[in-house]
C-alpha cells in the first residue's frame, strides 16, 4: 500500500492536463504574471545585488536569466536569486489560509529549469498548478502549529512545491517524484525571527534552489524515505506539535488550491492590507488631516500584532511588519506603493509623528482581511472607518487588468515601458510558447 508521499507524488505525475481545470490554468498564468512583476520591482534591491556579489564567483555557465539584470547565471544560483527578488518587495502572492507565499519557490525554479531545459508552455502552466497545489498542502498538513512555533512557511513548504513543479516538468515517474519530494522534505528551512531582515527573502529563495536540485537528483537516482512527509520522524511530524497530515491528500484532484490565492495590492506584510485600506478611505474623505489627529486606534485581527508589532522600525524592510509605519504612511499619502517601504521612508519626520500616535488592540472575532479604524481629531471628534474585505483578498479579489497594471508598475522600476509591455504580454499568453524559457529572456535586461 502507498503512503502519503508516494500518492502525492502520484498525483503530480499523473495527473492529466485535461483534468486540471481551465480556471486554475487561468489562475497559474495569473500567478506567473504577479510573480514576473514582483522580480522585476525587486530586481536592484539590495539584497539581490548583495547576494549576487558574494555568490557570483562561484556560479557556473550562463543560462538562466537574473531577472530585471543584465547577469545570466547557472539555473541553480537563478533560482536561489530570483526566489530571493521576487519576494523582498513583500508584493508578491499569499495563500491565506496557510500564509505560504506560493509563486516565489515555484516560479523561480521553474522558469530557471526552463532556460535550462526546454519545457512547452502548456507544460509549463501544469507544473506552476501542480508546486502550488503541493505547497499549499503539505502546509496545511503541518497545520497551523508549524507557523505558530516560528518556521516560515515560504520556505519550509516552499521547497515541496519548487520540487513538484521541477519534477512534473522534467517527467519524473511516481518512484522518482517520491524521491524528490524526500530530498526536499530533508531541506525545509526558515525561521520567522528573520522578518525585517534580507533572510526572510532568502528562504523562497532557497526552496527554489533546493527544490530544484531535488527534482536534478531524484532524477538521476538519488534516493530518499518514501514516507518523508507523513513518516514518524517526517517533516510534519517532526516541525508540528499539532500534524494535519489528513489534510495532505483531502479532495485532491477536485479541491484546488490554487483558486484559493490572492494577490497583494500593498507591499508588505498582508494583515497590515485591511488597516491601509481603511487609512487610505480615510485619506480620500477628506476629513481627517494627519496632522489634526490626535489619536489613532485601529481594531485587527491577533496577527496583526504577531507579524507586523513594530513599533519603531529602523529600516525599510522593519517597515514593512509594522503596522503603525504602514498605517501611517497610508494616511499622510493617501495610498500605499512600494517606495513608502524604504529606508528614507521610515525615517521621515512626518510619518514618526502620525505613526507614534497609533495605538493596536488585538480582537479575535475580526478576520486577517478585515479591520476598524478610529480617528480621533484634537477637538475630540471622531472618525471611524470599517474595511469588511480588504482589497486583493479573495472577498474583493485583484482583477486581470489590476495585476497586469501591478506588473507595469513594478517592472518599469528596470525596463522601459515598451519592453515591459511586450514582457506582459509574454507573461499573459505563456501557454502559446514553445519554450516557457523565453519567458526569462522577456524579463532581463540585454537579451
Amino acid at each position: 500500500m502507498m503512503g502519503m508521499t508516494e500518492n502525492l507524488a502520484r498525483f503530480i505525475v499523473q495527473t492529466p492536463s485535461t483534468e486540471i481545470p481551465a480556471k486554475v490554468r487561468h489562475e497559474a498564468v495569473r500567478s506567473l504574471v504577479n510573480w514576473s512583476g514582483c522580480a522585476l520591482g525587486g530586481a536592484g534591491h539590495p539584497a539581490v545585488t548583495v547576494a549576487l556579489q558574494a555568490l557570483t564567483p562561484f556560479t557556473g555557465v550562463g543560462r538562466a536569466s537574473v531577472l530585471g539584470r543584465h547577469e545570466r547565471v547557472d539555473a541553480l544560483h537563478a533560482a536561489l536569486f530570483n526566489g530571493i527578488s521576487s519576494h523582498v518587495l513583500d508584493f508578491d502572492d499569499t495563500h491565506p489560509d496557510t500564509l505560504v507565499h506560493p509563486s516565489g519557490p515555484v516560479l523561480s525554479a521553474l522558469l530557471a529549469l526552463a532556460q535550462h531545459h526546454p519545457i512547452k508552455g502548456g507544460d509549463f502552466l501544469d507544473a506552476i498548478v501542480m508546486g502550488i497545489e503541493t505547497e499549499c498542502r503539505v502546509a496545511q498538513a503541518a497545520g497551523k502549529a508549524h507557523y505558530n512555533a516560528g518556521w516560515h512557511v515560504t520556505g519550509t513548504a516552499g521547497v515541496f512545491g519548487a520540487a513538484a513543479a521541477c519534477g512534473r516538468a522534467l517527467g519524473l515517474n511516481v518512484q522518482q517524484m517520491t524521491w524528490a519530494l524526500g530530498i526536499a522534505a530533508t531541506q525545509a528551512a526558515g525561521l520567522r525571527e528573520m522578518f525585517g531582515s534580507m533572510c526572510k527573502s532568502l528562504h523562497p529563495g532557497k526552496a527554489a534552489q533546493n527544490g530544484l536540485g531535488a527534482a536534478l537528483m531524484a532524477q538521476a537516482g538519488f534516493t530518499s524515505s518514501t514516507q518523508a512527509i507523513e513518516g514518524s520522524r517526517g517533516f510534519v511530524k517532526v516541525m508540528s506539535s499539532e500534524p494535519h497530515e489528513e489534510l495532505l491528500l483531502a479532495e485532491i484532484g477536485t479541491r484546488w488550491e490554487a483558486l484559493n490565492n490572492t494577490y497583494k495590492p500593498y507591499a508588505c506584510g498582508l494583515v497590515i492590507h485591511p488597516i491601509i485600506d481603511a487609512c487610505v478611505a480615510t485619506h480620500a474623505s477628506g476629513k481627517v488631516a494627519p496632522g489634526d489627529v490626535e489619536h489613532i486606534m485601529l481594531y485587527a485581527n491577533p496577527l496583526v500584532l504577531e507579524l507586523t508589532g513594530k513599533t519603531r522600525p529602523a529600516t525599510g524592510l522593519e517597515g514593512k511588519f509594522s503596522v503603525y509605519h504602514a498605517a501611517a504612511m497610508a494616511l499622510i499619502e493617501g495610498c500605499s506603493l512600494s517606495s513608502h517601504f524604504t529606508d528614507a521612508a521610515v525615517h521621515r519626520q512626518d510619518v514618526i509623528d502620525v505613526r507614534d500616535r497609533v495605538k493596536v488592540q488585538s480582537i479575535p472575532e475580526l478576520r486577517v482581511d478585515e479591520a476598524r479604524a478610529v480617528f480621533t481629531r484634537r477637538d475630540g471628534t471622531r472618525f471611524e472607518h470599517h474595511v469588511e474585505y480588504a482589497l486583493g483578498s479573495l472577498g474583493r479579489p485583484m482583477s486581470d487588468d489590476d495585476i497586469s497594471k501591478k506588473f507595469l508598475l513594478l517592472a518599469q522600476k528596470v525596463l522601459p515601458l515598451k519592453d515591459a509591455e511586450l514582457a506582459l504580454h509574454v507573461c499573459w499568453t505563456a501557454h502559446t510558447l514553445a519554450n516557457a524559457g523565453d519567458i526569462g529572456d522577456a524579463l532581463s535586461i540585454g537579451v
